[in-house]
């Protein structure tokens, strides 16, 4: 007779266990962030996890919750790394701090905490970030091998901490635009596209270094497609659409609109199509609803990128997004059992 009798009830997941898997899935970018750009970002990451668990413990002092619970779900953290990865790994100091602080107090706790926050915390600091400081935010630090110089780690952290460059150099001999930025300025210089992509900055996908970092974060979000942490809905929808629309684009018109795999590759495609777009709290509930929500962002994201001021779109994309998760829910709820319709 076998030992096993049904029905087998599975336990499920824990907060805290799920943004634990979601952190380990980041991992492979990160590592391969580090090996082409250096070990700068570990600094922001550290910086702005300690700055997230601080701010996520005073709110919660504040609004006279307990602590402990909420600092050990690990949502602070993710946050924290989303953001450190989506700004330049030399940004100063205190533009971590800030750009931290001001998801976990405001994006998250204003609207009452976990699970209540209508936008993507990270999110919205970053576009505060943008906003606010663009100069910081647009020094990029150039892949290794790539620049007139290379600093080494504790030149990176002197700089970080003091904003002082070693030896007189200027920010230009260490960092570089990003190739969705040198893309659309030399685009609209009327430069044809095939031609600016023989830079030594381009790639065989998109942009050197950049291109390896997005592939270790497509690995990462393979890894919570596997484990079930994410449905497969929301990436797919993003990526295929992004594709879509761009080889639309680039089939009417090859020399001014790149092919669509550039799209994939380059800027925080692959961050947002598996780490962002697919926070539960903040994407729609329903599988119609996610299709509607991640191809909405996909079509945000390439008119920005295209169009628009910023080189990269994934940010305010998700935040306009956001704003109909309500109505998306609402229009997409299938109808329940035995319920009649109205007659007119």
């Amino acid at each position: 007779m076998s030992a096993f009798f049904s029905p087998f009830i599975s336990k499920p997941d824990t907060v805290s266990a799920i943004m634990l898997k979601v952190l380990l899935a980041l991992l492979p970018g990160i590592a391969l962030y580090v090996w082409y750009f250096g070990p700068a970002i570990l600094v922001s990451i550290t910086l702005a996890s300690l700055t997230a668990l601080a701010t996520e413990a005073a709110m919660l002092k504040l609004r006279k919750r307990p602590v402990a619970p909420f600092l050990k779900d690990n949502s602070a953290l993710l946050t924290a790394w989303l953001l450190a990865l989506s700004i330049p790994p030399l940004a100063p100091w205190w533009l971590i701090v800030v750009g931290t602080a001001f998801c976990i107090a405001v994006a998250k706790h204003l609207y009452g905490g976990l699970g209540n926050n209508p936008f993507n915390p990270a999110m919205v600091g970053y576009a505060v970030l943008i906003v606010s400081f663009p100069v910081q935010m647009t020094h990029w630090v150039t892949p290794l091998g790539m620049g007139a110089t290379e600093l080494s780690f504790v030149q990176q952290l002197q700089y970080i901490f003091s904003g002082i460059l070693p030896g007189g150099l200027t920010l230009d001999a260490v960092t570089m635009a990003t190739p969705l930025d040198t893309l659309k300025t030399q685009l609209h210089l009327a430069h044809p596209a095939n031609e600016i992509l023989t830079q030594p900055i381009f790639s065989s996908l998109a942009g050197h270094g950049s291109e390896v970092v997005a592939i270790g974060f497509l690995i990462g979000g393979l890894y919570l497609l596997a484990s079930k942490i994410i449905s497969w809905h929301l990436p797919v929808a993003f990526l295929g659409t992004l594709f879509l629309v761009a080889g639309i684009f680039h089939l009417a018109d090859p020399s001014h609109y790149v092919a669509p795999v550039f799209h994939w590759f380059s800027g925080a495609a692959m961050l947002g199509a598996f780490f962002i777009l697919t926070d539960p709290i903040t994407s729609p509930t329903t599988h119609k609803g996610k299709f509607i929500f991640a191809a909405g962002a996909a079509l945000l994201t390439y008119l920005i990128r295209v169009y628009g001021a910023f080189p990269d779109g994934i940010a305010f994309a998700t935040l306009l997004m956001n704003i109909c998760v309500p109505l998306i829910d609402a229009y997409t709820q299938p109808k329940v059992f035995g319920k009649k319709e109205k007659k007119a």
